[in-house]
């Protein structure tokens, strides 16, 4: 029997067409050496004003002993400079990690009107200190999510926390709830909706002058899907089954409006689709 998808803290994978692969999706950390699982712990609390069916992540810096602690908490704006930081657990700071997906940790970086969406993988010293090259081309307040398996943790923690870039910050508009993404000469199509507490039936295709893109392996997967509830910018991550094509059910914890990121791979090129979804 397929390991059962789960919506939780990073990724979905993604196929240029569909078959019957399916799964159900709960909250969760990234986890999982092949395309087909995620694991991970849920915690945080629910956004004021809704109805919540199950606990996000993503909304702490510190969480079963462990803490994210950043060396910068202003970055420049427009130029390119070095994030620092250092995962701190019961022992000191962290040294060892399980890989998930292929890394030992993901960062995640977003302005919180959610316009900007950034994807990276720091390298970590001897020490512990993790650091990345990041460029962030508006000014505003950014939510920076480190997801990781400490040690020999076999579900991965999601820690987050924030960091400035100087000057005039004008929250850009969510707008309305999308089911197209129009990147790098792609067309990258979401089907379903979202329904709070209930596993909701998605779809996602890939095409490029109407036909379907030959999708490659990035990260131990077709592709990753972070989402992100507006407001309190509670983190969800959806992964896929194994098979040809992607067709998945997804629960998530709340009524409200979500921006939807997905990283995918061909001809030897990331890129990132975005959707605004409404969940109801």
């Amino acid at each position: 029997m397929k390991a059962p998808l789960k919506l939780g803290a990073f990724g979905v994978g993604l196929a240029a067409t569909f078959g019957a692969a399916l799964g159900v999706g709960h909250l969760s950390g990234i986890h999982g050496a092949r395309p087909a699982a995620t694991h991970g712990s849920a915690h945080g609390g629910a956004h004021s004003g809704m109805t919540a069916s199950v606990e996000p992540v993503g909304l702490a810096v510190t969480q079963d002993g462990y803490s994210l602690q950043v060396d910068q908490s202003t970055l420049p704006l427009g130029t390119r400079s070095t994030l620092s930081f250092q995962i701190h657990g019961p022992q000191g700071v962290v040294t060892s990690y399980t890989k998930t997906h292929d890394r030992e940790l993901h960062l995640i970086v977003v302005r919180r009107d959610l316009s900007s969406f950034q994807h990276v993988h720091p390298t970590r010293a001897a020490d512990g200190t993790w650091s990345v090259p990041l460029t962030l081309d508006a000014a505003g307040p950014y939510k920076v999510y480190a997801d990781f398996a400490p040690g020999t943790r076999t579900d991965a923690l999601v820690l987050a926390t924030d960091v400035t870039v100087p000057g005039s910050y004008t929250p850009n508009p969510i707008g309305e709830a999308t089911t197209t993404s129009v990147t790098g000469g792609d067309t990258v199509t979401l089907d379903g909706q979202l329904a709070a507490g209930s596993p909701s039936a998605l779809m996602l295709t890939v095409t490029r002058d109407r036909k379907p893109v030959a999708l490659q392996p990035y990260l131990g997967a077709f592709g990753h899907l972070v989402v992100i509830r507006t407001g309190d910018l509670a983190y969800l991550h959806v992964h896929p089954e194994e098979g040809e094509g992607l067709h998945f059910l997804a629960d998530v914890p709340s009524t409200g409006t979500y921006r939807a990121f997905l990283d995918y791979q061909h001809d030897d090129v990331v890129r990132t689709a975005a959707f605004t979804v409404t969940a109801h």
